[in-house]
């Protein structure tokens, strides 16, 4: 049967068409992964990056390129058009390590572009040079139309991808790399090369803080936190002097006035200050935390960014994840491979101009120039060569060619009539001590590699010192910041709650995330996001805004159990449940009620009257019950039987104090901010009414509350603990008006809360030395007397050299010239004294004197006289010491000779 008599069979075709379509997309995605979005890993570069160093290489002769030329030259190898180009070049040009730029290359903190190519110029980097180019050690390959030669990768030695960081989206795939800091990379590649461990961490341009706990060393699944650097220039304003990486300061402003606009915060005015530094001013408005307000702008405003990277590079023509630690130990390894191969050409051309200066000087020494004369063909020329050469061919290391004959030819009379043995053995000596300087680097090359990254740093580490700080921050719970933007009303009988029904009875201030929860008279309870109107259902006896894991909240209910007619009592908390779904605070029986209900912020126990019925049978009709006898349990405990006889009413007698007693609240020094979670160090246990004492390095102090939103500035805080109402600061300080070293003791006598007092001089060479909020404190200083004198370190109680005096006293001198360190030592522990046996129960063996307490100083000198008078009981110094004003013998010990007299 002919072709044109087969039947149309329209599923082949669309077999064939799917197979098309298959092998298709499969060649352009991995076109896109190979050749435009994925770096290598050999050089950490892009096709469009290499195209382009390679470009401006060829082009290189010290001076300045117009970037618009660089572009053309660079779209002889890249076939993707100019934009492309210029990009990167900018992208590369901003962070200033392979090129040198001048003109508007734009901004990253504020987003502003560069200028148009035309206007701006570039060359490569003197590190570039040195790192990224060798002619000998280059694989090459044709380029797109065949014209012109580039390098499939080029020759790196040094880890340039973990430097400039990378984002590139391909088919399918996509890469994430964080920029890290040039001088960690060095040290990191020069700990690998000893064999010993590392770990290396983003640094961004734009600095921040960052949290790093949860990086997973780069690798897919890690993730990052960034934030801005927020610092509060007073209690109505906020500075923003760093911003986090990938935002501007435009985007940053933007998303802080979007936030204030949906009442997440509450900023008056927000201002750009940028210059040469970031500097975004926020004007507070009245009644506003900046603590409050600080942690808000890091839940709700682009102050804090979560960045997920994904580390995936070009390998063997096929894209692998990795981790930032392979990548270094890779590029590591490289580097070691290509300064082994440098060597190993360098050592092969000094061995070639060895050879060659050899046969030079053998050829006109030894007059072979003249058995040439005499041939007739060129052929006997290279011969007569050959026999003049060969009684040295074997001191030669390698064989003697045609072609090292042919050079000898072609010297010239001239040279050889100037020829100056003297200088011709001065030159192969040099070549000599290269060559034995290049054995010696190839016998020690892991020596040799580690010299060439400290180099590194040497000559190109100024400036790139690390700019992000690495932090690790506490997670910022959006409900307890999030600014009160909603009024709360509650329609009881109905049973409605919203910030909608605006007529009804009015609750609180919330926040539009807040939940809330909702207890009814028959005993059931849901919790809630709270909204503009939402039935809970009627008959609500109580309301208000829920907190996750609040276990200092507590309910005190009594209720009716219908199905046995017993009054119960119970207290529980409720830190988890699950949203929308109801609860019961009874045993759930079936008409069952709440008779009284209370909710207690910081776990009250009130006494309430408890009042039954005319028709009870009970003797006594009305009684107290006081709700500090029962136990906090939890929600879905039963409670204790208060009566078993109907109740009429219960009534509030009088309110409680707190069950839970005080909260043990730690600080964590690295954060700057106070946490329950035991953290850190402890610092006490509060009360409501109790304060923070925070004593910082500028010589001030300043009163806080217990608040776990409150900031302080770790870096400044030298001692943070719980204010105690007879607590006495010891401090040690230079005074740089007096330039007098001084000790002073005080109490705190202000009251105002979160105000700075200075308590030293304001001058600003006045250093803050040591400081110990100690009942009996001691120190240990190392101390110059005088310029003749050496450093001598002594120790003493800080009690007996001055008195407490008022926080603004100047304090007493010491009399050093210089002191180079101040240690804070434990604070002395006063033993308690034995009780004094009866003489009854004494041995009659044992003389009078034998039941006193010995003096300190006899207990310390071993060879006092025995025949000296011995203290009597009363005279025996007492375990405090003597007070600042006495003057008593020190006792003598074995490093008596560092203790010194202070007065």
């Amino acid at each position: 049967m002919s072709d044109k008599n087969q039947a149309y069979d329209p599923t082949q075709q669309d077999e064939v068409l799917d197979d098309m379509f298959e092998d298709y997309f499969l060649e352009y995605a991995s076109y896109v992964i190979l050749e435009r979005a994925v770096p290598a890993s050999e050089d950490g570069l892009k096709p469009v990056q290499r195209r382009l160093m390679h470009a401006l290489k060829e082009m290189d002769d010290g001076r300045f390129n117009k970037v618009a030329n660089v572009i053309g030259a660079t779209m002889q190898f890249h076939p993707h058009g100019d934009a492309s180009i210029g990009d990167a070049m900018v992208t590369i040009g901003q962070k200033e390590l392979l090129l040198d730029i001048q003109g508007n290359w734009g901004d990253v903190r504020t987003g502003d572009s560069a200028a148009a190519p035309r206007y701006i110029e570039v060359r490569l980097s003197k590190f570039a040079n040195e790192v990224l180019f060798n002619e000998d050690t280059t694989e090459w390959q044709m380029s797109y139309d065949g014209r012109k030669r580039e390098p499939v990768t080029l020759p790196a030695k040094f880890p340039l991808l973990l430097e400039m960081g990378v984002e590139g989206i391909a088919v399918g795939l996509s890469t994430k790399l964080m920029p890290h800091n040039f001088i960690e990379i060095c040290e990191a590649s020069i700990k690998h090369l000893k064999g010993q461990k590392f770990a290396i961490y983003p640094d961004f341009l734009t600095g921040g803080i960052l949290d790093v706990s949860a990086y997973n060393d780069g690798a897919r699944g890690g993730k990052i936190k960034a934030r801005a650097r927020i610092s509060e220039v007073d209690k109505k304003t906020l500075k923003i002097s760093e911003i986090p990486y990938g935002t501007t300061t435009g985007g940053l402003i933007d998303s802080i006035i979007k936030a204030n606009e949906r009442g997440k915060i509450k900023v008056k005015k927000v201002e750009d200050n940028t210059a040469r530094d970031v500097e975004i001013i926020i004007h507070l408005g009245t009644n506003t935390s900046p603590d409050i307000t600080i942690d808000a702008l890091y839940a709700f405003t682009s102050c804090e960014v979560s960045i997920s990277p994904n580390a995936v590079v070009v390998r063997d023509d096929k894209p692998h994840f990795v981790s930032v630690s392979d990548i270094l130990r890779d590029s590591t390894d490289q580097t070691l491979h290509l300064l082994k191969r440098e060597l190993e050409i360098k050592k092969f051309e000094l061995m070639e101009k060895l050879l060659y200066s050899s046969l030079e000087k053998i050829f006109i020494e030894n007059r072979i120039y003249r058995d040439i004369e005499e041939c007739e063909t060129f052929e006997a020329v290279i011969d007569s060569i050959d026999q003049g050469l060969e009684p040295y061919k074997k001191d030669f290391y390698r064989e003697i060619g045609r072609e090292d004959i042919l050079r000898l030819t072609e010297i010239r009379i001239k040279r050889i009539s100037k020829f100056d043995a003297f200088k011709a053995d001065e030159l192969m000596t040099r070549l000599l001590e290269s060559l034995k300087e290049v054995n010696h680097h190839l016998d020690n090359l892991t020596d040799y590699a580690i010299d060439f990254f400290n180099n590194l740093i040497k000559k190109y580490g100024e400036g790139r010192e690390r700019r992000t700080e690495l932090l690790e921050f506490q997670e910022v719970k959006a409900t307890v910041v999030a600014a009160n933007n909603q009024k709360l009303y509650v329609d009881r009988q109905n049973g409605f709650i919203g910030y909608g029904i605006k007529k009804e009875e009015f609750l609180m201030d919330c926040s539009d995330i807040d939940d809330i929860i909702a207890f009814k008279r028959d005993g059931t309870y849901s919790i809630s996001k709270v909204s503009d109107k939402n039935f809970v259902g009627k008959d609500i006896i109580h309301c208000s805004v829920w907190r996750k894991n609040d276990e200092r909240r507590i309910y005190n209910a009594i209720y009716l159990d219908a199905k046995s007619g017993k009054t119960y009592a119970k207290r529980f908390n409720i830190t988890s449940i699950t949203r929308d779904k109801e609860y019961n605070v009874t045993k759930g029986a079936p008409k069952s009620k709440v008779l009284y209900f209370s909710d207690n912020e910081n776990g009250e126990a009130e006494i309430v009257t408890v009042s039954l019925t005319a028709s009870s049978t009970a003797k006594k009709k009305q009684f107290d019950y006081n709700f500090a006898d029962l136990l906090i349990k939890g929600r879905s405990s039963m409670g204790n039987m208060v009566t078993k006889y109907p109740v009429r009413k219960v009534a509030l007698k009088s309110a409680g104090k707190s069950t839970l007693g005080g909260v043990d609240i730690w600080y964590t020094p690295n954060l700057g901010r106070l946490n329950r979670d035991e953290h850190g160090d402890y610092i006490g246990n509060f009360e409501a009414e109790d304060k923070v004492l925070v004593l910082y390095k500028t010589g001030e102090y300043e009163l806080t509350n217990f608040e776990l939103t409150n900031h302080y500035d770790a870096r400044s805080v030298m001692l943070i603990t719980k204010l105690e109402e007879e607590g006495i600061i010891s401090a040690i300080y230079y005074d740089g008006e007096s330039r007098i070293y001084y000790i002073k003791r005080f109490q705190i006598e202000t009251t105002t809360m979160d105000k700075k007092f200075a308590f030293l001089t304001e001058h600003n060479r006045t250093e803050l030395l040591g400081i110990s909020y100690d009942d009996l404190p001691r120190a240990e200083l190392k101390v110059k007397k005088d310029r003749k004198s050496n450093i001598e370190k002594i120790e003493f109680k800080l009690e007996e050299l001055v008195g407490v005096k008022g926080w603004k006293a100047i304090g007493n001198k010491l009399p050093f010239m210089k002191i180079s360190e101040v240690k804070m030592l434990e604070p002395e522990i006063i033993e308690k004294e034995e009780p004094e046996e009866n003489e009854d129960d004494n041995d009659d063996n044992n003389s009078s004197e034998s039941g006193k307490a010995p003096s300190v100083e006899n207990t310390a000198d071993n060879n006092s006289d025995e025949s000296k008078e011995k203290p009597k009981p009363e005279e025996t110094p007492k375990a405090e010491g003597p007070k600042p004003e006495q003057k008593k013998d020190k006792p003598k010990d074995p490093d008596s000779e560092n203790q010194i007299s202070l007065f």
